[in-house]
């Protein structure tokens, strides 16, 4: 599993970050999270093929999250694509972006479907034999989710070493490794536990912005691997954030702690600050696994 933060500053774009977009790649798959403007720019910088991108994830229709998308979708059009583009998001967002296009008479040569979220509790919204992917409904000053990315468990890994011992045709190595038990030619039953390696441990991701603090979701993300939760404000600026319905660093650490999530990064952070070190250093004070996102920054878990 493999994050690259494309931007993760709140509002205003600037000349050196960007607001809100990221990619997650799991098991070759390449999900776009949030779309801001420069988003294109940002994708090019960081070597992102777009024809990896079939999937895109809109968590709110505020424009720090979306006013990149109808741009991404033009330049599709642009280079010819024709391979199907899913987007996820709130309602409202198919009648956007489809105005948009027909307005400056800009047709896709592709299928684009949109798959419009309005419940107010948490679904799948994707799912296939690598990913399932659900809503994190969050509280801000519109209709607002995040998303859960949780990988599937992949096959067992073969114990080659023990496997040819007992003479095991290759035509049986994929049967092994779905798990199932060999029966040799003299009778004898070996078990899959004995042929084989569990695979890794299943990872997840959950993406948290923009949202009030709230504990609402903690059962959605209870467990999870990583959590990039939104710190647009330190506790200073605290009466801003629950004007704003935004989150401080510390609170989002708290969420991370009771969460019992193993890594948190924050991100979507104001540009009123001087360093995105002062927001790290606060959420450490109440959670030790704790990172800043940062444009261009790259995460492996």
């Amino acid at each position: 599993m493999k994050l690259t933060i494309l931007g993760c500053y709140a509002a205003t774009p600037r000349t050196f970050t960007n607001p809100t977009s990221q990619v997650l790649e799991i098991k070759n798959r390449h999900f776009l999270i949030d779309c801001a403007e420069g988003t294109q720019v940002q994708l090019r910088k960081n070597k992102t093929k777009f024809t990896q991108i079939n999937h895109i994830f809109i968590s709110h229709l505020h424009g720090d999250h979306f006013y990149g998308l109808v741009g991404l979708i033009s330049t599709f059009t642009l280079l010819n694509r024709t391979t199907d583009l899913h987007v996820y998001g709130p309602k409202g967002i198919k009648e956007i972006i489809l105005l948009q296009l027909r307005y400056a008479n800009s047709f896709t040569g592709f299928q684009l479907f949109f798959h419009e979220l309005q419940s107010s509790g948490s679904e799948v919204i994707l799912e296939d034999d690598r990913v399932v992917v659900r809503t994190i409904p969050l509280k801000h000053r519109v209709y607002t989710n995040g998303f859960l990315f949780q990988e599937k468990a992949g096959e067992r890994k073969l114990n080659i070493a023990v496997v040819e011992g007992y003479n095991i045709d290759v035509c049986y190595y994929q049967n092994i490794k779905n798990g199932r038990d060999v029966t040799l030619d003299d009778g004898r039953t070996i078990a899959n536990a004995e042929l084989t390696y569990d695979p890794p441990q299943p990872k997840s991701y959950a993406f948290c912005s923009d949202t009030v603090f709230t504990e609402s979701y903690l059962e959605v993300i209870e467990g999870v691997d990583v959590l990039y939760h939104e710190s647009t404000f330190l506790e200073s600026e605290a009466h801003l954030s629950e004007r704003t319905m935004h989150c401080t660093a510390r609170q989002a650490a708290e969420i991370a702690l009771k969460a019992n999530a193993r890594q948190l990064i924050l991100g979507h952070f104001s540009t009123r600050y001087d360093s995105i070190d002062l927001f790290k250093e606060e959420a450490s004070a109440i959670f030790a696994a704790v990172d800043v996102a940062d444009d261009g920054k790259v995460f492996e878990f």
